[in-house]
């Protein structure tokens, strides 16, 4: 496996990520070593907080939120995925399986020894975050599930990933604006327009994604692309989108997440859905955890209004005083 790793100096004085660097090495399969990148901050002795992370972004969508939290007394750990941020970045897109990705991150959670959390997820973040709550889940005091979900055979059916499946090879490959459209248009086929605009459009750049997505400043796209100095590092951005598990061949991945609902459906401790009510993507998916997870079904959930789908970024404020609350009522 060849391992690229993204130079120093791409991450010197981004507005508002003053943090110290911490670092993990974890293996692949295959043996190779991979530096895995987190922060650790706020008092050691407070009740920690794991934030993760999705699809493009890294452990600086958190930036906005970390001073809030810690001020209100918590330890706030977040991780940059195997493929983002300073985390090193495998370089064939091959590489990233959604298996991998929850290995890579139980061996980094187990690794560090980290309990008592309360986690914090969104977009793929949930996907892995909810798995590491599958295998691991007497490590986990609390959950806040946003804007993501958790796709198993009782969500994807056979007969809609056939049809999934038969689709996406009859569409054309979009550019970022015909992307936006679709999911505007409220297009049935829109995030098969984003899976395959991220696999195969020549022209595929995070700061597009974010500007897709969610309503961001220059500068903050600046932070965002850091960790991507040209397209070869961008192999598990554009893999990501491919590995969610809704056509055929991916029937593993949700029998893997079949597992996980299993263990989510006893779960008793306080979960917390919070979603914003202007992602194109998620949007009404909170549903299912409120429903089937018992913990969620005695908490008082919120919606965040006006957040896009990185309401991390747009939302920082009102998200972060959800989860303040939240822990504060659940103490």
């Amino acid at each position: 496996m060849d391992v690229l790793r993204t130079p120093e100096d791409r991450f010197a004085s981004l507005d508002g990520y003053d943090f110290t660097p911490h670092y993990h090495e974890i293996s692949a399969a295959d043996g190779t070593p991979l530096r895995l990148h987190y922060l650790d901050e706020g008092p050691k002795d407070g009740a920690p907080i794991l934030c993760l992370h999705g699809q493009p972004s890294w452990s600086y969508l958190y930036r906005k939120m970390i001073p809030l939290l810690t001020a209100a007394g918590y330890r706030v750990i977040a991780p940059d995925l195997i493929g983002f941020g300073r985390s090193d970045k495998p370089a064939a897109v091959g590489d990233y399986t959604y298996r991998a990705h929850v290995e890579w991150m139980s061996q980094w959670l187990t690794g560090l020894d980290l309990s008592n959390l309360t986690l914090v997820c969104q977009d793929w973040g949930g996907l892995i975050g909810l798995r590491l709550v599958g295998d691991f889940p007497e490590r986990f005091a609390r959950l806040v599930i946003a804007n993501t979900g958790l796709p198993g055979t009782a969500q994807v059916s056979p007969e809609l990933a056939a049809m999934m499946g038969q689709v996406y090879p009859t569409l054309p490959v979009p550019d970022a604006t015909m992307v936006q459209e679709k999911f505007a248009q409220g297009d049935p086929t829109a995030f098969l327009h984003w899976v395959k605009y991220a696999s195969e459009c020549p022209d595929f750049s995070v700061s597009d994604v974010f500007s897709i997505m969610s309503r961001i400043d220059g500068d903050a796209l600046g932070g965002y692309a850091a960790p991507f100095p040209d397209d070869s590092f961008q192999a598990g951005a554009r893999a990501f989108p491919t590995l969610v598990p809704l056509m055929e061949h991916h029937q593993q991945d949700r029998e893997d997440n079949d597992r996980a609902w299993a263990v989510l459906k006893t779960f008793d401790r306080p979960v917390l859905t919070a979603f914003s009510d202007r992602d194109p993507i998620t949007k009404g998916g909170e549903k299912v955890f409120q429903k089937l997870i018992p913990g969620a079904q005695k908490t008082d959930h919120v919606t965040i209004t006006g957040g896009g789908h990185f309401l991390q970024e747009d939302s920082a404020a009102p998200l972060s005083a959800a989860i303040i609350n939240f822990m504060n009522s659940t103490s």
